[in-house]
């Protein structure tokens, strides 16, 4: 019962922690970037049904760098209920790729295609430059904003690691 009692402080002094680590910036300086890729994988493992972390070995990769959503150049696929666009598929690991790559005593799993997107925002305010992590939703917002240049007002993350946040702010 006792701990019932802590737990409401707790949460109270882990939210002010959270709320007092972010800051926030203005900018008229800026750009979204999202990073597609596809990447074979393969799962390999002494048992692959009961082996809780099996080796994973990566095969061919590609990968797309959209900008603002404006299409990139070269070949693409897209753009995605996302408004992404996406590199072409790579070439799926053959038979005897999968094999050279098992040890003595391990099993190979089917080669799996993994999608991937890593989101970042590059910022400037006054004479410095900042490029961070962010996520769907501000990539978004960047792409909305971008063409017409509208400041924006980011909201920084934890320690300023990262943006969790984009509105647009009247000039």
């Amino acid at each position: 019962m006792q701990k019932l009692k802590i737990l409401p402080s707790i949460i109270t002094a882990l939210t002010a922690l959270t709320l007092n680590s972010c800051s926030t910036a203005k900018t008229e300086q800026y750009e979204a970037t999202a990073l597609t890729s596809y990447t074979w994988q393969v799962k390999y493992a002494n048992d692959l049904t009961s082996q809780p972390r099996p080796r994973i070995e990566t095969f061919a990769t590609t990968s797309v760098l959209n900008r603002n959503g404006v299409k990139p150049s070269g070949e693409v696929i897209g753009p995605d209920d996302k408004g992404l666009w996406w590199p072409t598929v790579p070439p799926r690991p053959s038979v005897d790729e999968v094999e050279q790559r098992k040890k003595s005593q391990s099993e190979a799993g089917k080669p799996e295609l993994v999608k991937n997107v890593k989101y970042k925002l590059t910022y400037g305010v006054g004479n410095s430059q900042q490029t961070l992590p962010t996520n769907y939703d501000v990539y978004r917002q960047v792409v909305k904003a971008y063409p017409q240049k509208t400041p924006l007002e980011l909201t920084l993350g934890v320690n300023d690691n990262s943006v969790e946040k984009a509105e647009p702010v009247s000039k």
